[in-house]
C-alpha cells in the first residue's frame, strides 16, 4: 500500500525492459539499485526486476527513474 505523496512505482515487463536498456545503452548492471524489502516496491518484486518511479517537479512535469531491484 502507498502513501500519496510517496511517488508512483511500477515493475516493468520484460519487453519494456530491453526497450530501456537499449534506449539508455545499458546494462541491468550499471542501473542504480533499490533493495527488495523497500515498503514502496509493488507487491511480487524479485531480486533482478526493474522498477520505475515516475515523480512530478513543482511544474508538474513528469519524470522517470529505473531502479534495478537487489
Amino acid at each position: 500500500m502507498s502513501h500519496i505523496l510517496q511517488p508512483k512505482h511500477k515493475k516493468l515487463n520484460e519487453k519494456e525492459v530491453q526497450k530501456l536498456l537499449k534506449d539508455l545503452n545499458i546494462s541491468k548492471a550499471q542501473l542504480p539499485k533499490i533493495l527488495s524489502n523497500d515498503p514502496a516496491l509493488p507487491e511480487k518484486c524479485e531480486k533482478g526486476d526493474i522498477i520505475e518511479i515516475e515523480r512530478e517537479d513543482d511544474e508538474g512535469k513528469k519524470a522517470s527513474y529505473y531502479r534495478a531491484v537487489v
